[in-house]
């Protein structure tokens, strides 16, 4: 079992950056595929972006592309989103998933990840 602690959200004006911070416990965090989602109030989870175990595949939502860079560092079992480039669209509660993988693989959809953290607050002002 891996447990997931998010940190480094916030409150930011549009056009801003933050980085959202992710730490896992456990000794396999190397196994495991990473992910950020968002859930904004009335509107459904919806994936932020992806990472493999190894860090060399990722894939992002459409609506990030370009502003939004996941990355890990497996020695310190963190993983990172940083969020550049900020909107009001972008407020919502943000939450890291794990999830064991095979080498290369980025998942896409949240029934894929066992785990989860308990989520940070973005929160973008105009």
């Amino acid at each position: 079992q891996v447990q997931l602690v998010e940190s480094g959200g916030g409150l930011v004006q549009a056009g801003g950056s933050l980085r959202l911070s992710c730490a896992a416990s456990g000794r396999t965090f190397s196994r495991y595929a990473m992910g950020w989602f968002r859930q904004a109030p009335g509107n459904e989870r919806e994936f932020v972006a992806g990472i493999s175990r190894g860090g060399g595949s990722w894939d992002y939502a459409d609506s990030v592309k370009g502003r939004f860079t996941i990355s890990r560092d497996n020695a310190k079992n963190m993983v990172y989103l940083q969020m550049n480039s900020l909107k009001v669209e972008d407020t919502a509660v943000y939450c890291c998933a794990a999830r064991l993988s095979p080498l290369g693989y980025v998942a896409l959809t949240d029934r894929e990840y066992a785990y989860w953290g308990q989520g940070t607050q973005v929160t973008v002002s105009s």
